[in-house]
Formats: C-alpha cells, sequence, structure tokens
C-alpha cells in the first residue's frame, strides 16, 4: 500500500500530550505504523559516552503512531490525504478536503 504520510510531510499531532504542534517528518517506519516528527513527541534518554558523542542525558524524537498525526494542507488545516490515478496511469497524493494534488 502507498504510504499517506512521507518523509519531508509537514504535520500536525492530532492526540496526545503534543496535540496541536507542528512539525516536519524525517522519518517513517511502515513496518510499524509509526513516525518521527521534527521537535515533536521530545523524551530524555541517557547516552553513554563513545569516542564520537559526549556522553550525559539528551533529548530526542520518539516515535508517533500515523493515526496521531495528520498532513498540514497548503491552507494550514489537518486534511486526509487519498489517491487519484492521473490520466497517464500515474498514482498521485491528493488532499480530501481541498482535492489539491500533493506534492512530492
Amino acid at each position: 500500500m502507498a504510504a499517506k504520510i512521507r518523509k519531508g510531510d509537514k504535520v500536525i499531532v492530532l492526540n496526545g500530550r503534543d496535540k496541536g504542534r507542528t512539525g516536519e517528518v524525517f522519518e517513517v517506519r511502515p513496518d510499524e505504523n509509526k513516525a518521527l516528527v521534527r521537535g515533536v513527541n521530545m523524551v530524555k534518554r541517557h547516552q553513554k559516552q563513545t569516542q564520537s558523542q559526549e556522553g550525559g542525558i539528551i533529548s530526542k524524537e520518539a516515535p508517533i503512531h500515523l493515526s496521531n498525526i495528520a498532513y498540514l494542507g497548503k491552507d494550514g488545516k489537518p486534511t486526509r490525504v487519498g489517491f487519484k490515478i492521473q490520466a497517464d496511469g500515474k498514482k498521485v497524493r491528493i488532499a480530501k478536503s481541498s482535492g489539491a494534488e500533493i506534492d512530492g
């Protein structure tokens, strides 16, 4: 199945501690149905020191379930994502609210 949320998409969080916050998806995990959104769902983790990085408590993004995020349309409102087959047989994503094509 084609992905409705992809890397680089601007999304808004619908549920949970960070409800209403927006960010850009920088990793999608389709096997787990989860995504990582920059600056959202931050958690603190203890990091052991290595040659390349310093040790201590670091903040990093935790995965969010895809059902808890929605694509942000051009108008800045959350919308559902659908698919449409073009005349040349190409499958493209569309915003359900406006019917506009989503670049990507």
